[in-house]
């Protein structure tokens, strides 16, 4: 009887593992896709109750061993990200395609949030991508910080 109980209990945590991977990897609605920001617009504004100058910032964040890069464009409206829009440089087509994914992907998380709320996870099946994709929101906000 013993043995059997702990069968039942590894099943179930075996399970309930299995749940948490697949409910990340799902995609947070694939058919949202933004268009790209204006880049030309090259005015900027600041808000007195901001910590960064509104505009248009684009940055490449790098990860992985390789290194991967992923090149990240957000315009900036009092803190939030209004818009994103990620370019990827993937050569290798599986990596490609999950950049793609993640492109897709990201604008669902992202856009309406405060920028020093961004913290991307594994999205869109990809669990490296994030990484780049952090790190060039933090290149973005180095760029857009407002000097008081």
């Amino acid at each position: 009887m013993p043995l059997l109980n702990k069968n039942i209990v590894l099943t179930l945590i075996a399970g309930s593992y299995t749940s948490l991977v697949l409910s990340a990897c799902s995609l947070s609605n694939p058919d949202n896709v933004q268009t790209a920001p204006d880049t030309t617009n090259s005015e900027s504004t600041t808000s007195q109750d901001s910590g960064y100058t509104d505009g248009v910032y684009e940055a490449t964040g790098e990860y992985g061993n390789q290194p991967s890069f992923i090149t990240v464009t957000v315009n900036l409206e009092d803190d939030k990200i209004t818009e994103v829009e990620v370019s990827p440089h993937a050569t290798n087509p599986t990596s490609l395609d999950l950049q793609e994914r993640f492109a897709e992907a990201v604008p669902a998380v992202v856009v309406g949030k405060r920028i020093d709320e961004v913290d991307v996870g594994r999205l869109a099946g990809s669990s490296h991508t994030p990484n780049g994709f952090n790190d060039a929101i933090r290149q973005i906000k180095e760029q857009a910080e407002t000097e008081e």
